[in-house]
């Protein structure tokens, strides 16, 4: 009942990061599963099955709040949903010795590149145009087989791709993100169910997950608004790289002190992405505040000019 309890926490952190970034539900929730022995594929396909309620709870609340572009969910999830159930397919027929280190390298290397990826700026170019389908299938049939291989990784590929793109507001990317998951989650979870059976779910751990995201799909919709993307995505990415490090040295059977250096020299990579995210943040807060003061004194001046004119008009008047 503790380890339920604290899985359902687990699920509830998770989708309050995966609502505020776009990603990270399925990276956050396997990393956790696998790090208490849980098979791989039975760890993947439990989360998508508890996707599938959590992401219709928050493509729903995305929508509430108008962080939705129906255009991209309909032209990136179902080439995702094709990607997801091969994917399924594929992992269900590999050997827990087998699955564990490819998981393992897949969600590194997605905690890997959060790291990269929050520690530079965001920026949006909305002169480039609308993306054209010909970029989001092929992104989706991609994000859709590694997320459904690795436990997660739908968002950690999808979403960067379309802030990168810079011709959608990041609200959009995350809303429409989060949104196209849900067909994502239900295909995987159906190539998980042909490739396992029922017994490749494990549905105490299912519904702690799946309870602890609905509370968090409309909290996380709204902070989206609110919540430094670059902070969180840092954080999040450094605490997947050390976690899946683990397994895979365990696999490499690294010996002595390296593990310790190893240790070392992700924590250090960890708190220099930290400190480039925090940076960004308040740097983009004085750029901002900077903006408004501006705009303000050349309101300010506009009334003055006003006045001027009035009382120069109003002399005029005077001496006629």
């Amino acid at each position: 009942m503790r380890k339920l309890l604290v899985i359902a926490l687990v699920g509830l952190a998770a989708q309050l990061v995966d609502g505020a970034l776009g990603m990270a539900y399925g990276l956050t929730s396997s990393t956790l599963l696998l790090l208490v022995g849980v098979a791989p594929a039975a760890a993947s396909a439990s989360v998508h099955l508890a996707e599938i309620g959590t992401t219709l709870a928050a493509g729903t609340a995305h929508w509430r709040f108008g962080n939705v572009d129906w255009r991209v969910v309909t032209r990136i999830a179902i080439p995702g949903a094709v990607g997801a159930f091969a994917g399924a397919t594929f992992l269900s027929s590999l050997s827990t010795e087998a699955a564990a280190p490819w998981m393992a390298a897949i969600l590194f290397t997605l905690g890997a590149y959060l790291l990269v990826r929050f520690s530079r700026p965001l920026r949006r170019n909305p002169a480039a145009g609308r993306l054209r389908g010909r970029f989001l299938g092929p992104l989706g049939l991609v994000a859709g087989f590694v997320d459904a291989t690795g436990g997660g990784g739908w968002g950690p590929v999808a979403t960067p791709a379309l802030l990168v793109s810079g011709r959608m507001e990041p609200r959009k990317v995350i809303g429409s993100v989060d949104t196209s998951e849900f067909l994502v989650a239900v295909s995987a979870s159906l190539g998980f169910l042909i490739g396992l059976g029922t017994e490749g779910f494990l549905l105490p751990i299912v519904l702690a997950l799946l309870i602890g995201g609905l509370i968090a799909a409309p909290i996380a919709a709204w902070l989206v608004r609110i919540v430094p993307a670059q902070m969180l995505g840092a954080a999040v990415g450094g605490v997947i790289v050390l976690t899946n490090a683990r397994i895979l040295m365990r696999t490499a059977e690294l010996e002595g002190s390296l593990p310790v250096l190893v240790y070392v020299l992700l924590a250090a990579g960890w708190v220099t992405a930290l400190v480039l995210a925090v940076r960004l943040v308040l740097r983009a807060r004085r750029q901002r505040a900077t903006a408004e003061a501006a705009s303000a004194a050349g309101a300010d001046d506009a009334d003055s000019g006003a006045a001027g004119a009035k009382e120069v008009t109003a002399l005029s008047g005077a001496d006629r």
